[in-house]
């Protein structure tokens, strides 16, 4: 009797799956950006990381090239108002700025980043960055001539921009960054999402008059920055906003004649993310190690893939939580 399904002197394929197996490419090996926790091609982002002193003075807003960091560190600077040191890796822009002088706390932020930019400062304070392993890119120096320039659009001293996708480009030998913090791979499978408190709004208080808030805007799944008690824009119009937002209280002296926050040791700490806030302890080390965020288990806090600001709050200022 002939078997069903075959013709009459039909040999059966004795490998069906063969043609498929041929036609099959393997997908492109991938790895974890080591700011943003985003999965990318392998090799892509082999460069070195860039860390900018950028000007948070109303004359210097809107600042170019925010909303395409990694992390954003925000600190307290004479006369109650904050700068920050932005870090680029994922996607570094042609232009940002606009840059300022150094301070005694930014050697221990941008201490794991390969390249700083500033716009010089007190010798003393220049002198702590140098000591690091981070290349220092100082305005007015002869190796950042064709890179860092002063924007007729901006008055002075608000106006140095850099271009950093070239001055990257032309320093490959600089080793990427290494991974910073533990990261899980979308927003609901974080630990603040997953196990924190319902958060609408988070507000920072670092000096009597400054008090930056953020939003939460659950269709962006990310928090919307606002400051001045109005929308923190970007250069092109929109509101910066970050997955994440980890607030760590911080201890700020004066014994070199300007706010110095600590970032040493360790303290107290919390994470927002998707709409959530967990309480937690950092910890760092030594100016090249990374933050560690341990919750009040002492497990590591995973933040979402996606950017994070970074508010370091004084130990006499306040942070406030919104519940929806």
């Amino acid at each position: 009797m002939m078997a069903v399904g075959c013709s009459a002197g039909a040999t059966p394929d004795p490998n069906p799956t063969a043609a498929y197996v041929s036609d099959y490419k393997a997908p492109a090996p991938t790895e974890i950006a080591p700011l943003r926790g985003t999965t990318v091609a392998e090799g892509s982002l082999s460069y070195a990381s860039v860390a900018a002193k950028i000007d948070n003075h109303w004359d210097a807003r809107p600042q170019i090239g925010l909303e395409k960091t990694d992390l954003v560190f925000e600190e307290l600077v004479e006369g109650g108002i904050t700068r920050y040191v932005a870090v680029w890796h994922s996607e570094i822009p042609d232009l940002m700025g606009p840059v300022r002088s150094i301070r005694p706390m930014d050697p221990d932020i941008a201490g794991p980043f390969g390249i700083i930019f500033y716009a010089g400062g007190q010798p003393k304070f220049v002198s702590m960055m140098q000591d690091t392993p981070v290349y220092n890119a100082s305005h007015g120096q002869g190796d950042t001539a064709d890179y860092m320039f002063r924007t007729p659009d901006k008055a002075a001293p608000h106006n140095v921009l850099t271009k950093a996708k070239e001055f990257v480009a032309a320093h490959g030998d600089i080793a990427a960054p290494r991974q910073q913090f533990a990261f899980s791979l979308d927003v609901p499978s974080s630990t603040a999402a997953k196990e924190g408190t319902p958060t609408a709004g988070i507000r920072a208080t670092f000096s009597d008059g400054f008090h930056p808030t953020w939003h939460y805007d659950v269709a962006q799944q990310a928090f919307l920055r606002s400051q001045d008690d109005a929308p923190d824009l970007d250069s092109n119009g929109n509101q910066l906003k970050a997955t994440n937002i980890v607030v760590l209280r911080v201890p700020v002296t004066h014994a070199t004649g300007v706010p110095k926050t600590e970032l040493l040791g360790s303290g107290e700490a919390w994470v927002s993310t998707g709409g959530g806030t967990i309480h937690a302890v950092w910890h760092k080390a030594a100016a090249t190690d990374p933050i560690r965020l341990l919750d009040d288990n002492g497990v590591a806090v995973r933040l979402a893939a996606g950017n994070t600001w970074i508010e370091l709050v004084p130990t006499v200022g306040d942070v406030t939580f919104t519940a929806p």
